[in-house]
């Protein structure tokens, strides 16, 4: 008998709301909140109550009645750097969540909508892949600033569940068994190694490849006499680097399709600045294939971006030496949270609970 999973994904000026059947998705909602709306609210944790109703109010509309759900999932939050995998929201991680001011993620609603909706319920509350999963290598980990150690956040959620469903359904084994390398292309983009079912290393989108909205690898020195030229405040350069930075800075677009546009139409600026985005990302697989030793079952290609022909065929042409290239376009953090619950649920993998990350 299948589970039903009711799937909450927050982001900054809309909640994704989903209704599965086991792994089947029932019908998904993207209710979208706007600046008149949000404008009250100073810090994102204000707006659990208001977030909260919105997607009661959707349940509502949909009659699908609260004690008929099995379980809720979240996209998780800024938890501590954690393994992948599921973990059981309660009240201590939702504290955890109140507790962080600085940098708050709108994903950090998540939990707590989760776990008030599902509290009364006595059903359990679930986080999945959080944005903070680290199971980085201790040698990719160390820098030559003992200051600033690498660390991995981003798309955990959906490069592994394309990891996971490479491994099943075209190289018909174990993710534990396979070494693949993933990057994902959206707004903001990630490139992840996967060797013996985790995640080892990475490549963020402040550190080699840029993205639409990042702005990827920089010249230390140049930086820091930024930072100094008095020209910007620390809010706004920390905005140059995730916000405003890549195809927005050079091109004044976030959207890769109207750049392709462009390009059609003969724009030799946006056709370089595109094709340079593009030769990051290649040369950020290049740099993970080393760190596996050139050993790579498959390059996943994943994120919204990956739809479009021009970018898949650019990086093919560039690391398709290293491994057969696989394109998942798309984001798929709906169906990797419920999958996520359906594993836990069927007793194929067991939630971790939230105290095990303060030790």
């Amino acid at each position: 008998m299948d589970k039903r999973i009711l799937v909450i994904n927050p982001g900054s000026t809309s909640t994704k709301v989903a209704l599965f059947d086991g792994a089947t998705p029932l019908w998904q909602e993207t209710l979208r909140y706007s600046p008149e709306e949000l404008k009250d609210f100073n810090w994102i944790m204000e707006q659990v109550d208001f977030r909260r109703a919105s997607v009661e109010k959707i349940l509502q509309e949909k009659d699908v009645a609260l004690t008929s759900l099995d379980a809720i999932c979240a996209r998780g939050g800024m938890v501590p750097a954690c393994p992948s995998g599921a973990f059981r929201v309660d009240q201590q991680m939702v504290d955890y969540m109140y507790g962080i001011v600085q940098g708050a993620h709108a994903s950090n609603l998540g939990c707590v909508v989760a776990y008030q909706m599902a509290s009364p319920l006595h059903i359990p509350a679930f986080v999945y892949d959080p944005v903070t999963v680290d199971e980085m290598l201790p040698e990719a980990r160390i820098t030559g600033m003992p200051e600033l150690p690498r660390r991995m956040v981003g798309h955990a959620l959906n490069t592994r569940a394309m990891a996971i469903r490479c491994a099943e359904e075209v190289l018909h084994k174990p993710l534990k068994d396979c070494r693949l390398i993933v990057l994902h292309l959206g707004g903001g983009a990630s490139v992840r190694l996967f060797v013996g079912g985790r995640m080892v290393d990475n490549v963020r989108d402040d550190e080699l490849l840029f993205a639409p909205e990042r702005c990827g690898g920089l010249d230390a020195e140049g930086l820091v006499h930024l930072c100094f030229s008095g020209k910007y405040t620390e809010k706004e350069l920390m905005k140059l680097v995730r916000g405003k930075g890549g195809l927005l800075a050079h091109l004044g677009t976030n959207d890769a399709m109207e750049v392709e546009r462009r390009i059609a139409t003969g724009d030799e600026k946006a056709r370089m600045v595109y094709d340079a985005m593009l030769y990051t990302a290649s040369k950020s697989i290049g740099a993970l294939a080393a760190a596996a030793e050139g050993r790579i079952d498959r390059i996943i290609l994943t994120g919204g971006i990956a739809h479009s022909s021009y970018v898949t065929d650019y990086i093919a042409r560039k690391v398709q030496f290293i491994a057969p290239i696989e394109v998942m376009a798309g984001e798929f953090e709906m169906e990797a949270l419920a999958a996520g619950a359906c594993r836990v649920l069927f007793g194929e993998e067991t939630a971790r609970n939230f105290a095990e990350l303060l030790h």
